[in-house]
């Protein structure tokens, strides 16, 4: 089965709203390795940039041969677990700025994703995303075993009111967010990634999404898709 052609036939027909909304999903089982992406565009991150800033604080403190120190604690739980701006833009600063997210990025394997000051702007794409996921809930990663195990708990402890998005495609979710009007337009940049289990499988997922006239539409189209395409790898098996 051409799993790209399958999960293409999954995402086109899902409404897109009135405001011709875009969408890129990636999906990979980690169980057996099927991966399908639809959409190879760049979108805004939003907040999903936020967990590079935490990976990139990491690696940091990795080179530097340190744990974290009790401020970048609680910076990086700020900027996972309540999505909070100002403890992103100050994390961002403290790492060394766009330049430094974008080097901590090529470590990681990403290739389409380019840091902006304005960290919301940074740019990327859904398979960007998925290789990031697979830095962060995988093995072979320039991240060590116990930063990866950090950041998979805070993904893990988003609060209540965010954890929308991947979220519907299974459960036991550790997901990171993003939304964001866009001032130029009035309309809204909807992203979600993590990790979510249906039955016995395992699947790492980002949606990227821009053009809705509302969150709400937004939210709602990201979480069609990612349900199609869990079930798209399901089919598969």
């Amino acid at each position: 089965m051409d799993l790209d052609t399958a999960l293409a036939a999954a995402v086109e027909p899902l409404p897109a709203g009135a405001g011709g909304a875009r969408v890129s999903v990636a999906v990979l089982d980690t169980g057996n390795g099927a991966r399908a992406v639809y959409g190879d565009g760049a979108f805004d991150t939003a907040s999903v940039v936020k967990v590079d800033m935490v990976a990139a604080l990491l690696l940091l403190a990795q080179d530097e041969r340190r744990a974290l120190t009790a401020v970048e604690r609680d910076r990086a739980t700020a900027v996972i677990e309540r999505s909070d701006n100002a403890s992103a833009t100050a994390l961002l600063r403290a790492i060394g700025g766009p330049a430094a997210l974008d080097a901590a990025n090529a470590r990681l394997g990403l290739t389409g994703t380019t840091a902006a000051h304005a960290w919301g702007l940074t740019r990327t794409t859904a398979a960007d995303r998925l290789t990031l996921l697979r830095a962060v809930f995988g093995t072979d990663s320039e991240l060590g075993e116990d930063s990866r195990a950090y950041l998979r708990g805070l993904m893990e402890r988003v609060e209540a009111g965010q954890r929308w998005g991947v979220s519907a495609a299974g459960s036991d979710c550790a997901l990171k967010n993003g939304w964001m009007p866009r001032t130029t337009t009035g309309l809204w940049d909807i992203n979600s990634i993590g990790r979510v289990r249906t039955g016995a499988r395992t699947c790492l997922l980002a949606v990227l999404s821009d053009g809705h006239g509302t969150k709400e539409s937004g939210i709602a189209l990201v979480e069609s898709v990612a349900r199609a395409a869990v079930a798209v790898l399901g089919a598969a098996r």
